[in-house]
């Protein structure tokens, strides 16, 4: 129950940070974190599209390096075959620095 309440919460935080990176794309309608399975789903509906996209990370992993926290993605699949493309070229398998919030709550 309480990782269900934390995810809920961290969800919602995470969707209005990714929506101000994404600005430029498109706009997160949905976006939820299973931070017990290390999963995250998004649904964003991106510029140019007639239908929302979906985004799910299958699995991800948090790293430490020092006081700084990353996240690597590690298996994700979209709906989108050239969106899935992207990911697998420009996100798998690198880290991004988390903000300090998220970095508590993946």
């Amino acid at each position: 129950m309480f990782h269900a309440a934390k995810d809920l919460v961290s969800s919602r935080a995470a969707k209005t940070y990714v929506n101000n990176l994404i600005a430029r794309y498109g706009k997160v309608e949905d976006l939820s974190i299973d931070s017990r399975n290390r999963r995250v789903r998004i649904v964003a509906l991106l510029d140019g599209e007639t239908s929302p996209v979906t985004i799910d990370v299958e699995r991800y992993a948090v790293h430490a390096e020092g006081a700084k926290r990353f996240i690597e993605v590690e298996q994700c699949r979209c709906s989108r075959r050239w969106v899935e493309s992207l990911l697998l070229d420009y996100v798998r398998g690198r880290r991004f620095p988390l903000p300090s919030w998220a970095a508590s709550v993946l």
